[in-house]
């Protein structure tokens, strides 16, 4: 299939559901780590609280994530779906329970002719949406500290921040389905400097915000 003749970006229902699962599945498990109610830390209205943090910062997150491999999987011609893992989606939640995240909720599967390199372009396109969109939410953080701003504007512009960050450098992970395997494989130099990007501004952010903004 030639660029000129690319389909269009549609959405199926079954890949409506599995975006909408995945996306809840994922806001619960992120609120679980970050507000362990269920280990004694943080309250069952905190807990809420966080719930609806996660369902605005990583759906956004999230959903950028995979339209951004979506999208540049189209615009190389291919024919691309969202579908979510079910099992990773249980792991998440899992994993979060005991006190880490293992993030892999699905991923887009695509199909048609494509080189090392595009299916390269099409896995690095999450992890540079995330950064992007970090450094979008990295200002809400800063101005909103700076003028004491309310407190969920602050927790918005933190969570903003770190999710997309972790999400970035979790999935150039090169092992399974994440998206670093697919980047290693084309080029080791995109890898490495991909990965230095993603873990830097993680490390440094934390280091500098901590995992709370108070």
């Amino acid at each position: 299939m030639s660029y000129a003749t690319r389909s269009p970006l549609t959405f199926s229902d079954k890949e409506l559901l599995d975006l909408a699962i995945a996306w809840v599945v994922l806001s619960v498990a992120f609120a679980l780590l970050l507000e362990p109610v269920h280990r004694g830390f943080g309250t069952p209205a905190g807990f809420a609280a966080m719930t609806g943090l996660s369902l605005v910062t990583v759906g956004v997150a999230f959903l950028c994530h995979e339209l951004a491999h979506k999208v540049v999987a189209i615009r190389f011609g291919q024919i691309a779906e969202f579908r979510a893992d079910y099992q990773m989606l249980f792991l998440a939640i899992m994993s979060a329970l005991i006190g880490f995240l293992f993030a892999a909720p699905g991923a887009v599967y695509h199909r048609g002719r494509i080189t090392a390199r595009e299916n390269g372009l099409i896995s690095v396109a999450g992890p540079v949406t995330n950064i992007g969109l970090a450094g979008l939410f990295f200002p809400v953080l800063v101005v909103g500290q700076s003028l004491s701003a309310p407190a969920i504007v602050v927790q918005i512009g933190h969570m903003g921040v770190l999710i997309n960050l972790f999400l970035a450098a979790f999935n150039m992970v090169p092992f399974g389905p994440l998206d670093g395997k697919s980047v290693l494989e084309w080029s080791k130099l995109a890898f490495g400097v991909t990965v230095a990007a993603c873990g830097g501004l993680l490390v440094s952010f934390v280091l500098v915000f901590g995992i709370w903004p108070f």
